[in-house]
């Protein structure tokens, strides 16, 4: 399955972004999809998940109750709304897809990632 990010830029602190990944190939309904980041000198690190019919969402601790998941199986696309951004959210946006039928954390069981998303927050 090909993966497609977008919607990052460059917003002030306390701003909104949503950003989209649509998906190609495969069908899109089988994956969990993921949300992943990686900050300038850091390691990436998951943010998101959503499982296969988009009942089961799960989140990090610093993005719970402000970022939200979700997911258009007839569209083929995950979406992360982010709200109340803060800058330490800046980092590159990537969502990826695992053969799966829970929500997963670990990198290593996604098997495609999008190109990534440049989300930049300003103080």
């Amino acid at each position: 399955v090909q993966l497609q990010a977008s919607g990052g830029g460059h917003v002030q602190a306390g701003g909104s972004l949503r950003l989209s990944c649509a998906a190609s190939g495969r069908t899109f309904s089988s994956y969990v999809m993921g949300w992943f980041r990686q900050a300038p000198g850091k390691e990436r690190e998951w943010v998101s998940c959503i499982n296969m019919n988009g009942d089961e969402t799960r989140y990090t601790g610093s993005v719970k109750g402000r970022f939200t998941v979700s997911r258009d199986n007839a569209k083929s696309t995950v979406y992360l709304q982010m709200n109340g951004l803060r800058p330490e959210d800046t980092a590159i946006y990537y969502c990826a897809a695992a053969p799966a039928t829970m929500c997963l954390k670990s990198q290593r069981s996604y098997d495609y990632w999008g190109q990534g998303t440049l989300v930049t927050v300003s103080s």
